[in-house]
């Protein structure tokens, strides 16, 4: 909202919905292919040339890697502070603290392990669950806006641009704040992490992920375009001593801070219930990259005990590895934003690089062993199209928020994932290219060089 306003906001959404069509059904059609818990770095390895398969599959492992364990860091984060800006709202006299915010991710994260561990056999009922508890949400939501909050006019939310961010042009605050639109639709190769748990992966894997972008951007632009018309005033919602623009919204339409806080309430219940399967995501995605011996630790990381049948290890590492990545809460005012850059940096580039080969595949006429979800002749302008956005949400996600800069509003997701990536190469340099040989291919998904699309 800080760079555009509603504007920002709708078209925004629109945009990022579509690119996450285009890129989901290029990711859908590859799993198809090829459906395993290792999903990206396993198509590389066969996209790829020989003589750079090793290499380029590990870097996608190693990147995937880290983007997933942004992913559950951006859910517990969201959903703790969001309960720390429910504080200051019934509470005027509590202090904000951003470690409070740190030790209240904790607290959520703990509650993931729980549910991933303990009660990891009704994960699969409990997502059933989620998914009655999120159609729920969204009509409790929008109804109490729609019939209590002021409504703007249609210029506000489809023409007036407001820029607070203090860019200087238009375009390159729209595209900086694509970061809030692209977040609602992160994580949809979730489904490809757990394909090894699932019966007739090749076709229920692909239609899960399809599935889900359908169903949140419908459910998330109707949101969006009434919570854009309930906004009222943007500079008070946008400067909400919550630290969230929807709470005060919230309380601007309800006028009752029992409301609001009913209300706010129901987005925390989903934001930690997402975080389930972000966490159960990661740790197959962690499991599988350390079972090819990708990791520092693999054999530790990739045991899996028979009495339990869940990657217990895995999941104590990726725990490990968001609660570190929540410690940027202490040390700045946008560890939000940074998290959530860390989280697109880490995703989009695991999917643009399968994407690339896969493209340059098709335009060399190269035949593919496909699965029975496939794109068929539009699959290479889908594919482009894909391709496009990812370069472009992957280098406007390292941008600061607003300008200017202070070290304590620098977005600083550029040097974790730039400092992460080169310990990357200096392991694999060291020690990882002499292990690390690509994951099991059961099958080769390049056939022959015949010129079918």
């Amino acid at each position: 909202m800080y760079n555009g306003g509603p504007v920002t906001l709708v078209y925004g959404f629109l945009f990022c919905w579509a690119s996450a069509l285009v890129t989901g059904a290029s990711l859908a059609e590859m799993a198809s292919m090829a459906p395993t818990s290792g999903g990206q770095y396993h198509w590389v390895t066969s996209l790829s040339p020989p003589k750079y398969s090793v290499f380029l599959s590990w870097f996608t492992g190693w990147v995937a890697t880290l983007g997933w364990q942004a992913n559950v860091a951006a859910g517990v984060f969201f959903s703790s502070t969001i309960l720390q800006g429910l504080l200051v709202l019934n509470y005027p006299s509590y202090v904000f603290e951003r470690w409070h915010g740190t030790l209240l991710l904790y607290a959520a994260l703990l509650l993931c392990v729980l549910v991933n561990t303990v009660a990891a056999r009704l994960l699969p009922k409990i997502e059933g669950f989620i998914m009655i508890l999120h159609i729920l949400g969204f009509f409790a939501i929008l109804i109490p806006l729609v019939y209590m909050a002021p409504h703007s006019s249609t210029s506000f939310v489809f023409k007036d641009f407001i820029n607070t961010g203090g860019w200087s042009s238009p375009g390159t605050a729209w595209l900086v704040g694509l970061i809030s639109s692209n977040l609602p639709f992160i994580g949809y190769d979730g489904p490809c992490h757990m394909a090894e748990e699932v019966q007739d992966a090749s076709i229920i894997v692909p239609w899960c992920m399809m599935g889900t972008i359908v169903i949140n951007g419908l459910l998330g632009f109707a949101v969006v375009l009434t919570f854009s018309f309930c906004v009222g005033d943007l500079q008070t919602a946008l400067t909400s001593p919550t630290g969230y623009d929807f709470i005060e919204v919230f309380y601007n339409a309800t006028n009752s801070r029992v409301g609001a806080t009913i209300m706010t309430a129901v987005i925390i219940t989903l934001v930690i219930c997402a975080s389930f399967g972000f966490l159960a995501s990661a740790s197959r995605q962690t499991w599988a990259f350390a079972r090819d011996h990708g990791l520092p630790f693999s054999p530790f990381l990739a045991h899996v005990k028979k009495r339990f049948a869940i990657p217990l290890r895995a999941i104590a590492f990726s725990s490990v590895a968001v609660a570190l990545i929540g410690l940027i809460n202490i040390g700045s005012s946008v560890a939000f934003d940074a998290i959530v850059s860390l989280t697109i940096s880490g995703d989009f580039t695991s999917y643009l690089i399968p994407i690339v080969l896969l493209i340059f595949k098709r335009l060399n006429g190269e035949q593919v062993h496909w699965g029975p979800w496939r794109l068929g002749p539009s699959g290479l302008y889908i594919n482009i199209l894909s391709a496009c956005f990812l370069i472009i949400s992957i280098c406007f996600s390292f941008f600061p928020p607003a300008l200017p800069v202070t070290p304590v509003s620098m977005n600083w997701s550029i040097v974790m994932f730039g400092g992460t990536v080169l310990l990357g190469m200096a392991y694999y340099v060291a020690y990882g290219r002499k292990v690390y040989n690509g994951p099991v291919v059961e099958r080769p998904i390049i056939v022959t060089r015949e010129g079918d699309f």
